[in-house]
């Protein structure tokens, strides 16, 4: 088992190719393209999508229509009313979805898709206006479509060993795949400028997204409140409060002491303890919460409800610690926010 496994290893490295020649393929024709693009072209098609009264459509076939997909969720969560369409699905009832005024974009790196080639001439009885976007100029689907923009593509990645023969034998889409896609996700973000879209819009698009979270999340949306605090007195004694801290598995090593008005008069953690018993050793099980509290420190920093949570979190990297009572008006405890809670909810 051991020779087989050293032998397919040698066989392996005896067959990788020059790992760094094949990104300087790749790095040459995404150079040539941008040397080729006509940007009259593209400004025509940013223009058009940015005018469209009606939802701008998507499709394409195979990889193609993968890289047609995700452009068209990068329009959707930018602003722009945009649906994917797939081409066979059209052809059997999808093509209901197409409506006068709407434009349907159409990725082919060949311009001969049979399926897209098809489904032009009953798209444009809908009344949708063709945009394709091809690496080839004089193709079918560049002729019959109202708009056509060459993704110039000087040759792709060579993936196939040489051999001696007259036959064809063209790459699979690895360059222009990735050709489409830079054009597709380019044009999303001059879209993205030409609305001013705000990054708080766009976090509203993003509500699971870091981004979104950190522009729309508050601290009232992630804090631990009700039975979730972890609170004391200042009447009673050190063990009493390290007993509520070791029962609330929420209380995160910290104790709010209140009055009986539920309002905060300092904080119990772990550190305090820690401080309380170097200082007046074990009797600190006795003595009363109010001669522990804040021990050897600030009042605890505040914060209120409505403070944005990455704010608060700045605070707390600020302050150099891991919690934050939330207080309202006159020093009310509602509840308290921890790193770990801010971490949890992914900011």
């Amino acid at each position: 088992m051991l020779k087989r496994k050293s032998f397919e290893k040698a066989q392996f490295a005896d067959n990788l190719p020059n790992i760094k020649n094949l990104f300087l393929q790749q790095q040459e024709a995404v150079s040539k393209f941008f040397d080729l693009i006509n940007y009259d072209e593209i400004t025509a098609l940013a223009r058009k999508l940015y005018d469209c009264k009606g939802s701008v459509l998507f499709t394409g076939v195979g990889k193609s229509g993968f890289v047609a997909k995700k452009i068209n969720q990068t329009l959707v969560s930018t602003g722009t009313r945009a649906l994917w369409l797939a081409p066979v699905d059209a052809l059997h009832g999808d093509i209901g979805l197409v409506s006068q005024g709407d434009i349907l974009v159409m990725f082919s790196k060949s311009g001969s898709t049979k399926e897209l080639l098809t489904l032009v001439p009953y798209a444009k009885a809908k009344g949708a206006y063709i945009v394709a976007l091809t690496s080839k100029p004089e193709s079918t689907l560049a002729r019959v479509s109202d708009m056509h923009v060459t993704l110039p593509l000087q040759n792709e990645v060579k993936a196939f060993a040489q051999v001696e023969t007259t036959e064809s034998r063209e790459s699979p889409p690895a360059t222009s795949n990735s050709i489409q896609m830079l054009f597709g996700d380019t044009i999303a973000v001059a879209l993205m400028i030409a609305r001013g879209l705000s990054m708080k819009a766009y976090a509203m698009n993003h509500p699971a997204g870091r981004i979104g979270k950190r522009l729309v999340m508050k601290v009232k949306d992630i804090m631990k409140e009700g039975k979730q605090v972890c609170k004391c007195t200042p009447g009673e004694n050190g063990l009493a409060a390290l007993s509520t801290m070791a029962a609330n598995p929420n209380s995160g090593g910290v104790c709010m002491v209140v009055d009986a008005n539920d309002c905060l008069l300092g904080t119990l953690a772990d550190g305090d303890l820690r401080r309380a018993l170097a200082a007046k050793g074990k009797s600190i099980l006795d003595l009363p919460v109010k001669e522990l509290m804040n021990f050897a420190k600030q009042f605890p920093h505040t914060v209120p409800s409505s403070m944005m949570a990455i704010d608060a979190m700045g605070d707390m990297d600020t302050k150099k610690v891991n919690y934050l009572p939330v207080v309202g008006e006159n020093n009310k405890l509602e509840g308290v926010l921890t790193l770990h809670d801010l971490v949890a909810a992914g900011l």
